[in-house]
Formats: C-alpha cells, structure tokens, sequence
C-alpha cells in the first residue's frame, strides 16, 4: 500500500500524481518499463511504508542507455551545438529547478527524509547553483598555443583542445540524491558527453523529477539516459560495461573499490568521492558556545549521513568540559521528527539497514568502554503514524580513545565520538591516523596556528572556523581513501575531457 500519509502536511501542487505514479527508466528521451518488468519501492524513511514504486533495471537495460548515448555523441543535435547553446542549455535548466524548487524539495524530504528547509536550502539551491556554474563555462575552457623547441630548426604551431570523453557512467548516493546526481551532470553536460546515470535504489525520486525538467530544458534524446535499480546489477553493469568511456562514482569506499575492479576491462577513466571520517578540532582560545553549534550542525546534519561529517571532535582538555556541557545541551533541544513537520531540524535515517547500522556502532562504542553523553535511542513522543520510522536521537559518545570501532570506522549516521587532546602534534598525528581523508574543521582565533595545522591535516577540504561549506567553483574531494579525483571547479572539467595535442609543421 502506497503511503499518503504526507497529504497532511501541504504538500505543493503536483506531489501526489507524481508520486501516485510508477516510474520507469529514462532511455533515449522515452519513459519505459525495465526489460525484466520489475519494479522496486521507495519507502518512505519516517513511516517505514511504501511511497512511491520504480522500476528494478537489469544489465539489459544498461545496454539500452548506453547504446541511446553513444548514438546522442553522433548526432549533430547534440554533437554539433557550438558552446553557448550547450551553456543556455545548462542555464534553462538551472531556472526550470528553482521554479520547481518547492516540489523538489517536497520529494527530496518524502523519499529521503531530511527536512524541507534543509532540502529547499541545500539541496535543490543547489542543484540549481551547479547548473548555473557550469552553464557559463562551455564559452571559456580554452585549449593553449605551447613554445616548442623542436629538433632540426623546425617552425611547429603546437595547440591543445578539449574533447568530450564520450558516454560517462554516473552512479550517485542516496544522502544528497539530486545535488550529487547535479556534482556529475552539471560538468559532464557542460563538455559535451552523454550520460547514463544510476541513482541510489533507496532515493530515485527527486532524480526522476530533475529528468523530466532536462526534458523540459530541451536536451536532445539519450544525452541523459537514466537507468534505476540496485548497485550490485545496475551499478555494476555500468562500471564493467565496454561501451562506457568514464565512470563517475560517489559512494562508501568498499563499493568504490569494486567499481575501480570493473573499469579495468575496457581501462575506463574513473573518478570516486568515497567515505571520510573528518575530524574536527578545538584549540584552547575557541568560544565553547559557538564550537558547540558548529560541532553539532557539523555531525547532525543530515542526519549525520554526509561523507565530511565532523564524526571525530577533538577538544584541548583546557575547554573539553565547557565544550561538551554546551553541545549536549545544543544535541538535547534538536527536534526529530519527519521531515515535512515545520519544527523538525533532524529527519530519520534512509532506511532500517542504514538505521541497523549506525546502533550497531554506538553499541559497539559502548562495549569498548565510551561513555553516553545522550542520545543513542529512539526519539519519543513521534506518534504512532511514525512507529516503524528510521528515527534515532542525536548521539554523542564521550571518553572514547583512538583504538575504538567508533573512531576508527566511518559511522555514517548521527553520532559524534569526543576527545581530548593536549599537543598539537599529537593532535595532528591522531588526526591523519584514519585510511581516509576528505576533510577536517579548525577553530582557533590564532591564524598562524590554523594555517600551521591546515597544511599538516591531510585531507581535500580544511574549514577554519566554519565546517560543510562548499560551492560549485571550489574543488572538492579527498586524499587516500576518500577517492580519486576532485569534484567542482575548473578542475573537473578535465575529468570529462580528453586532451588533445596537434602538432603543425609551419617549416
């Protein structure tokens, strides 16, 4: 039975037909049904019940999308547009997202279950951001004239251009649905490629409106092919299939690693965005009050489930106490609920298994000897429509010590584990000591010691005395385990091209 139960909040205009409907695959400008016939549901996280139904892709269908883009690279509606036109493009769909913003919003929190606010904000703000960063680079990612030097006195005119890699693979996670779907589409578009995306099984709906606005935007058929169902058929099918030039993966590091082992058959380009366990550090001159509020948004956002979550704080002993009084205060008056309840600040996790999890880990970190500072149970006084929602308490445990589970392991849900420390050095030590490396956050009114602490921190994104800030013009990714590659910027632009280099004899 498909749940209704968001009719009670006003849920914009268009909502329920759309989630009323059965979703098929997106393959060359035309909605169908899977080869197979099979279907899969979308559950909404904050009632446990079915909200919508989506087609289950098969490596058939893959073949499809793939087949639908490369013949797109082909075709001089897409091939032969000159820059701008690709840009306005971009930006059409930039405008048909905020105009939408309302409903996008709505979906992404249903199917999600994160906040509206926090959707509107960030999630469709900005999807539309990316979209209009990058609809302005298509007229400006030049090539170069190169001096050279050639042997016997020749006169060579060296230049370099930028190509579309071809059919890029991009397969998404299911924290940031649409944005992350956006991190891939904005720049491969903007280059000239041809897609075939796969969102995450838990999370299509918001992509599977985006689609339709691309539609709308006037994209000519199969430059965006979208295909759903599950990571171990579809996911795979793409990162192993022989007609993709690229893929494109964000994702835990387990299964970024099983992607790497499947590109290998035609040598495919990949780039990862992968898991993180980012610490955030206190030094001794910081305001509690305002460490506390960052450290909290910094790990309860989202439901603690973004990749540079502050998971691992570290506090000089000189404040830890002032520190922690106030951030379990500030974790005690969050509001948990559903995300579509005005007061809500903090949704229910995505699903029973990542809700498994995450208690799997606090109980782990109590065995081994941490302390509960609050939270670690279910939230009360949600009502019985929401009894079997994926709702867990802000959490924070204290007294933990480097060796644990919960400190070593990316946890991936709203649960902070707290230290002290007293020498920088060792601080910095124990901070790099994690197999990832995707971010850290610094507070200290003492630049120098930043500056000095940012530069030992081996991670792709350092906030001083501000934490999860990003945006289109900035790169974004990791060192070590975090992935391969960075995401925005002007860098990315060369993760969907090929460069290549012409050499003409003016002698």
């Amino acid at each position: 039975m498909t749940d209704t139960t968001f009719l009670s909040a006003p849920a914009p205009f268009g909502v329920a037909s759309f989630l009323a409907r059965e979703h098929g695959l997106y393959v060359n400008g035309r909605w169908r049904p899977s080869e197979s016939g099979r279907t899969m549901p979308s559950i909404n996280p904050a009632t446990g019940r079915r909200l919508s139904t989506v087609a289950s892709g098969t490596a058939a269908d893959v073949d499809d999308a793939v087949a639908a883009a490369r013949a797109a690279l082909a075709d001089p509606a897409w091939r032969d547009i000159n820059p701008l036109q690709r840009g306005e493009l971009l930006h059409r769909l930039a405008e048909l997202v905020e105009a939408n913003a309302d409903e996008l919003a709505f979906i992404e929190s249903l199917d999600n279950g994160k906040p509206v606010a926090v959707a509107r904000a960030v999630d469709v703000g900005t999807t539309a951001k990316l979209f209009r960063y990058f609809s302005g680079w298509p007229s400006k990612f030049e090539g170069s004239t190169i001096p050279l030097s050639p042997r016997n006195g020749l006169k060579v005119l060296n230049y370099t251009v930028h190509e579309p890699i071809g059919v890029v693979g991009a397969i998404v996670p299911w924290n940031f649905p649409m944005s992350m779907a956006a991190w891939k589409l904005a720049p491969a578009l903007a280059t000239g490629n041809a897609v075939v995306l796969k969102p995450a099984e838990e999370t299509c709906l918001s992509t599977l409106r985006l689609v339709e606005l691309v539609e709308e935007a006037g994209f000519p058929p199969g430059v965006l092919n979208v295909v759903t169902g599950t990571g171990g058929v579809v996911g795979a099918a793409i990162a192993a299939h022989p007609g993709v030039d690229k893929v494109a993966f964000t994702g835990s590091t387990e299964t970024g690693r099983a992607v790497t082992r499947a590109a290998l058959g035609n040598m495919k380009k990949v780039s990862l965005e992968l898991g993180g366990k980012s610490p955030h550090i206190v030094f001794p001159d910081a305001d509690p009050v305002a460490v506390a509020a960052a450290a909290s948004d910094g790990i309860f956002f989202n439901q603690g489930q973004t990749c540079t979550a502050g998971s691992r704080l570290y506090v000089h002993s000189d404040i830890y106490d002032d520190v922690m009084a106030a951030l379990v205060d500030h974790a005690r008056h969050i509001v948990v609920g559903p995300g579509q309840a005005p007061a809500t600040q903090m949704g229910p996790l995505v699903s029973a298994r990542q809700l498994a999890t995450v208690k799997s880990y606090v109980e782990s970190g109590l065995d081994q000897g941490a302390c509960l500072a609050t939270g670690g149970s279910r939230p009360r006084g949600l009502g019985e429509e929401h009894a079997d929602g994926f709702f867990l308490e802000p959490t924070i445990l204290a007294d933990t010590t480097h060796d644990m589970k919960v400190v070593r392991e990316e946890i991936f849900g709203p649960v902070l584990v707290a230290m002290r420390w007293t020498e920088v050095d060792d601080l910095v030590d124990k901070a790099n000591d994690s197999p990832y490396g995707l971010a850290a956050g610094l507070w200290t009114n003492d630049l120098t010691q930043a500056h000095r602490v940012a530069g030992a921190i081996k991670a792709g994104t350092v906030w001083i005395n501000c934490f999860n800030l990003t945006d289109p013009a900035s790169p974004f990714g990791g060192y070590k385990q975090s992935g391969w590659g960075r995401e925005m910027g002007r860098g990315v632009l060369e993760q969907y091209t090929e460069t290549k280099s012409v050499w003409v004899n003016l002698t």
